[in-house]
């Protein structure tokens, strides 16, 4: 009687631990998927940047977004984001590509560490000097898309 007492405590544990181990193979192959959708996002952003297209930068933010350039005042808002990118895109045309360091997901936010490297020219002058920076992008996901909530980055050197 002991003995069969044990054997379905055992089995009851094995049947926990399965529960246990799908549920974390299921959490895994969703943060993968989210994660795989962020870079895409990333990518779109220096894509939109190295085009300098603010048609394609705005829709990668979120409605009330914030830019914040280094050397620069803030820009809250799909106007001033706007705004910026205007600014920042008639003074110089990147030539970059983004490194990703990290991506953390928990729920309906993120946060993504990156760092990019490459060219600008300067249009006032026409001289093309090197460009590195390390940047830390929050991230939102509104209506199932993930987009940008803060974005800040600085030079490296």
């Amino acid at each position: 009687m002991m003995l069969a007492m044990v054997l379905i405590a055992f089995a009851s544990c094995q049947n926990e631990t399965k529960k246990q181990s799908n549920h974390s193979t299921q959490n895994n192959m969703e943060q993968t998927a989210e994660k795989s959708a962020i870079e895409k996002l990333l990518f779109s952003y220096r894509d939109a940047l190295n085009a300098s297209d603010v048609s394609k930068v705005l829709p990668l933010y979120t409605n009330d977004g914030v830019f914040m350039p280094s050397n620069a005042p803030s820009a809250i808002g799909q106007e001033q984001v706007k705004g910026s990118y205007e600014f920042v895109f008639s003074q110089i045309q990147l030539n970059i590509e983004f490194y990703i360091d990290e991506i953390v997901v928990n729920g309906d936010y993120a946060f993504a560490r990156t760092t990019s490297k490459g060219t600008t020219l300067i249009h006032a002058n026409g001289q093309t000097v090197a460009e590195e920076n390390r940047e830390l992008f929050v991230l939102q996901k509104t209506n199932g898309q993930w987009k940008i909530s803060r974005y800040m980055f600085n030079k490296m050197k």
